[in-house]
């Protein structure tokens, strides 16, 4: 990551991101360039590693997702920086707390103490000077179950994949994905984070396990609906190996729009470089069509890398705020883009 000026401004729009693991991570870290009203809405369905581990012991909902949320917004003198460093420590060796990081046991342990998941991420959030909030998407710990083809010697036969691991890896080609149970409650406080929004942002992350299982959850995806806020829907720079290998950006957009028909999206947002221009950006902008979007093409790409830059991604999230109230956010002026390329 090269560097960016890390100021965060004292005031600016109230933003909503919507996510999972490091796609998550790199919105919030470009949101919180913007102004400090950042909330976080956060999968949880993982099922793997630490998490999975905590979510079978103890029947906590998976923190791992929540605690890189918290830690992409902590507060950046040193002191909470030292906690931040902390809470993302794994723990190596062969023993029981070999692999399991220690930002989720105490998420687990003040979930247990506290008696409620939100409770004890508020707690968290004070402890790390968050002037926001990281909220999960669901009360309630989510398996995603997806049908899958290619796994068999007929390539038309899907097969049944269950847990966010095993679909986040599988060879064959992921086709849709459902939430169990079906149709999950919302969390409230993620709702009237929406309600209240000025921007909502969806995406970049792993598109089946981190950015479609926000619109399987029928009230959020009702609370999306409803919103004045601008929504962006921020595309990966590249496919991700296993998930959506060989997808190409419109692919993205495509199967968005197939588990959420009705869903509408603003502006949809991707590197330019990601998508040569000619025939490629034609069949984007059909896709987004269907969402009722326009496509932004802007440079946000960590060079020689497939990772976001924060300041370039907060700049281009901040043109569309501006675009809509006005307002210039500070920072990204700073970062030396302010208006469409």
């Amino acid at each position: 990551m090269s560097e960016v000026d890390t100021e965060v401004p004292t005031a600016g729009p109230r933003i909503v991101a919507l996510g999972g693991g490091h796609g998550l991570y790199a919105t919030l870290s470009a949101a919180r360039l913007l102004g400090p009203d950042v909330t976080a809405i956060v999968t949880v369905a993982d099922d793997g590693g630490s998490s999975g581990r905590l979510r079978a012991e103890l029947g906590v909902i998976p923190p791992g997702d929540l605690r890189m949320a918290l830690a992409a917004l902590a507060r950046s003198d040193e002191r909470t920086q030292l906690w931040t460093d902390v809470l993302q420590h794994r723990f190596g060796g062969t023993g029981a707390l070999a692999g399991h990081s220690v930002g989720n046991l105490i998420l687990a342990g003040l979930t247990e103490v506290l008696g409620d998941p939100i409770a004890a991420l508020d707690e968290m959030v004070r402890m790390l000077g968050i002037d926001g909030r990281v909220l999960p998407m669901s009360p309630i710990a989510l398996d995603i179950e997806a049908d899958v083809s290619g796994l068999e010697d007929d390539p038309r036969v899907s097969r049944v994949i269950r847990g966010q691991v095993a679909v986040a890896t599988t060879p064959g080609k992921v086709r849709r994905v459902r939430l169990l149970p079906p149709e999950p409650p919302a969390s409230a406080d993620a709702l009237a984070a929406i309600d209240k929004a000025d921007l909502v942002v969806l995406g970049p992350g792993s598109w089946f396990s981190s950015v479609i299982p926000h619109v399987l959850v029928p009230d959020q995806l009702a609370a999306l609906a409803r919103t004045s806020a601008p929504k962006v829907l921020v595309l990966n720079l590249a496919p991700e190996l296993g998930e959506t290998t060989g997808f190409s950006a419109e692919r993205h957009v495509h199967v968005l729009s197939q588990h959420a028909p009705d869903l509408g999206i603003d502006y949809v947002l991707v590197d330019s470089a990601s998508v040569p221009e000619g025939s490629n950006r034609e069949h984007v902008a059909r896709a987004a069509a269907r969402l009722g979007a326009e496509v932004v093409y802007v440079d946000v790409a960590e060079n020689g890398t497939h990772a976001h830059h924060y300041g370039k991604l907060a700049a281009a999230l901040g043109s569309i705020v501006s675009s809509t109230d006005g307002t210039a956010p500070t920072t990204a002026r700073r970062e030396g883009i302010t208006s469409w390329p």
